[in-house]
């Protein structure tokens, strides 16, 4: 296992990026109460962030979208709740 120095900013300059990301879209807008729920929180942030949430470095595509589909632009739209309300997830209606 590698330690981070003391004092280094840009040594785990991934780690801290996904902490302020979790905190300031998560976190900050929901009362934890305990361990177990701050846990299964995370777990479902985590799934929304690696699943669906768009990526830059993507051109603004969820991680789980081929860059080869085309996504239709018709038909309705329906959104799923995320973290009791706090997220909202679109998908194209089959």
């Amino acid at each position: 296992m590698i330690t981070t120095p003391p004092r280094t900013p840009r040594a785990n300059c991934y780690a801290e990026r996904w902490v302020r990301t979790v905190r300031a879209e998560c976190i900050d807008w929901m009362l934890i109460y305990d361990k177990c729920h701050l846990r299964s929180v995370l777990d479902e942030y985590a799934e929304h962030y690696n699943a669906h949430r768009p990526h830059q470095s993507r051109q603004q595509r969820p991680s789980d979208q081929d860059e080869d589909v085309v996504v239709p632009l018709e038909g309705r739209v329906q959104r799923r709740k995320m973290l009791s309300g706090a997220i909202n997830e679109y998908h194209r209606a089959a």
